[in-house]
């Protein structure tokens, strides 16, 4: 009698442990760490049962630290490794890899604003709703050539041979967002640590529906 009143009441409290919950993964790596591979799939366990709106803890509990990310942009043949980490939502990975990218020169496209970068990985959160508007760069794609929403996660990106693999192609239409991160309190990074060579990013192509990436006339 005991367990199924523990049982009950867990049920109809959990909603209210979600604000203290978020408070803390937030602000802690290692708590996320620790906890996620327990947590996160109880978490969308309840989610599928459509009783309890867990949308938010489910998303901070799959936040990526220090994650390596295997990045191919199709329309140049060229490929990329990039280490990310408390990246809330691919809408702010989105801006992330366009700052890196087109930004630094490496690929062409639409170049975030830089208040929108700042938005992205300011550790201070901003006050309030912004009207600082991103366009789209890419269309974000994984191996098989489906598409990764920006509504999604870096977690939704599948990990092909040890690494987490995305592939960037030109954007199939215009779409813009606001640049308010998913987690205000949560700021993200996002690091280009290599450009791969010629050879690795053909071997990389290889792996995806793309082939060896290259576009060529027909």
């Amino acid at each position: 009698m005991y367990e199924a009143t523990r049982l009950a009441l867990a049920w109809c409290s959990v909603e209210d442990w979600q604000p203290p919950a978020l408070a803390v993964l937030c602000r802690s790596a290692e708590v996320r760490r620790r906890h996620a591979s327990v947590i996160l799939p109880a978490c969308r366990d309840l989610a599928a049962l459509e009783r309890h709106d867990l949308k938010c803890l489910a998303y901070a509990l799959a936040v990526l630290d220090d994650e390596p990310l295997v990045v191919l942009h199709k329309p140049t043949g060229t490929g990329f490794e990039v280490r990310i980490g408390g990246i809330g939502d691919n809408f702010q990975l989105h801006t992330l890899l366009a700052h890196l990218l087109v930004g630094g020169g490496h690929v062409p496209g639409t170049m975030p604003s830089a208040e929108s970068v700042r938005l992205a990985t300011d550790p201070k959160p901003a006050q309030g709703r912004t009207e600082t508007v991103t366009t789209g760069a890419f269309e974000l794609l994984a191996a098989d050539g489906e598409r990764i929403w920006n509504e999604g996660l870096p977690d939704d990106i599948p990990v092909v041979d040890g690494h987490r693999l995305l592939v960037l192609d030109e954007p199939t239409y215009r779409r813009s967002w606001n640049a308010d991160r998913f987690f205000p309190h949560l700021p993200g990074t996002a690091e280009l640590t290599r450009v791969l060579t010629t050879d690795e990013t053909r071997t990389w192509f290889a792996r995806t529906s793309s082939g060896d990436g290259i576009r060529r006339p027909s």
